[in-house]
């Protein structure tokens, strides 16, 4: 039986062959072992978010729910002009709610990339889908990879440094530091 099973799976097996799947060129193979995107979410202590994609160097910026809800129903944001540089903890909007007004700082250094223009006539997205339907901009390193990465956002910005993501607070932290 185990001589019968080796006889198949040998390369020069006519049995072996009639089974295969159309071959698949070595080098397509070999590209899609290698691919891979990462993509990471990381918090500021001003209750921003920025999901980063290190493939694209994208990094969308949001609020986070805790920050909506605390804001109450939204009715005007400030958004920053496309193409504009920005360095890390530098204001770059503004959220206005019936119950107060609030600042929105980079989390992240890079270039704005794109705004979400939908929230100039539909705030209130930012109180329905904070972190999907109401991101800002969006940072990135490499301007013609321009992809979006969810529906809501606040800006796309192209990285600067990916470096910067890392020093920025995980879930977890970003729990801790709600509770406390």
């Amino acid at each position: 039986m185990i001589s019968a099973l080796r006889q198949i799976s040998r390369p020069g097996s006519a049995a072996l062959r009639a089974a295969r799947r159309p071959a698949v060129p070595q080098t397509a193979l070999r590209a899609s072992l290698f691919a891979r995107t990462l993509v990471t979410k990381r918090y500021t202590q001003d209750h921003e978010v920025v999901e980063f994609d290190d493939a694209s160097m994208i990094g969308t910026v949001c609020i986070t729910d805790y920050a909506q809800s605390s804001l109450g129903d939204v009715v005007f944001v400030e958004l920053p002009i496309t193409g504009t540089e920005v360095a890390q903890g530098e204001q770059i909007g503004a959220v206005e709610s019936v119950k107060a007004a609030s600042d929105i700082y980079a989390p992240i250094s890079g270039v704005v990339e794109e705004v979400n223009e939908g929230l100039a006539d539909q705030p209130g997205l930012l109180n329905k889908s904070p972190e999907d339907k109401g991101w800002f901009i969006a940072f990135s390193k490499d301007l013609r990879n321009s992809e979006e990465c969810f529906i809501g956002w606040l800006c796309k910005i192209k990285v600067k440094d990916a470096a910067e993501i890392e020093s920025l607070m995980t879930a977890e932290a970003y729990k801790a530091h709600c509770e406390s």
